[in-house]
């Protein structure tokens, strides 16, 4: 699909992997409308690259949301929380807070924008995944299954959807603010994190290339492919990197 005019939703704009894309669809020609909780933070992103800010919680406020951003040829379903640690210390109100954002909500906000992507034959879907939702986490169970829905949901809606193109792009360990704001930081040596610019690119090319799904880096394909064809030697080499 060409991004040069075409009318841009991302969600999570304010920063990280949303900035980042707005930024490269920006440079790309596209015309964006970027969402996001964090007003202040969203306005610079907008100023930066000529969007239009639509600040709001999506959790809350996806009808509103959808019918500020009016009918849009591509969703960039971005915005997301996380958290880490044992299962049985993970409180309630963190385990119904991941699964609103990450899943719930992406998954209205697509309901709400596709009739029209549909009645014009064209438009396309970006879920904002993780290698997580592909082969599970240590200490982020909930995270990882709330990614491995939206993997799920974007499968699904391929078989569904005639003219609209639907992409996952899943993301290894990414330099953002989001371990901060979930509260753990990242610890481990091994892989380390790339730049958010770098997932940004990926939508860009997901986008105009019709990718149905890219891994950023392009070496995670590897182990997400290990565990589907031989889940015991996955599971084997996981625990062992679980240990670095």
């Amino acid at each position: 699909m060409r991004i040069a005019g075409a009318r841009v939703l991302i969600t999570g704009a304010s920063s990280g992997i949303g900035a980042a894309t707005a930024r490269a669809m920006a440079a790309a020609g596209a015309r964006l409308v970027l969402a996001g909780r964090d007003p202040g933070r969203l306005d610079a992103v907008a100023a930066g690259t000529g969007g239009r800010a639509l600040a709001g919680d999506l959790v809350t406020d996806a009808a509103d949301l959808a019918r500020r951003a009016g009918p849009v040829d591509v969703l960039v379903a971005n915005a997301g929380a996380g958290w880490a640690g044992p299962l049985e210390t993970m409180p309630d109100d963190a385990i119904e807070r991941l699964v609103a954002g990450n899943l719930t909500a992406p998954i209205r906000l697509t309901r709400l924008l596709l009739p029209a992507m549909v009645e014009r034959g064209r438009g396309h879907v970006v879920f904002v995944a993780s290698i997580a939702g592909a082969v599970g986490v240590p200490g982020e169970a909930v995270y990882a299954a709330t990614k491995a829905g939206l993997l799920c949901f974007a499968e699904s809606l391929r078989y569904e959807l005639r003219g609209v193109g639907v992409s996952v792009v899943l993301p290894g360990v990414v330099d953002t603010p989001f371990f901060e704001r979930r509260g753990t930081p990242y610890t481990r040596r091994w892989p380390a994190p790339i730049p958010a610019e770098r997932v940004a690119r990926a939508i860009v090319t997901a986008v105009e290339r019709g990718r149905t799904e890219s891994y950023v880096p392009g070496w995670l394909r590897f182990p997400a492919r290990l565990r589907g064809a031989a889940p015991g030697p996955f599971r084997a080499l996981a625990g062992l990197s679980a240990e670095r």
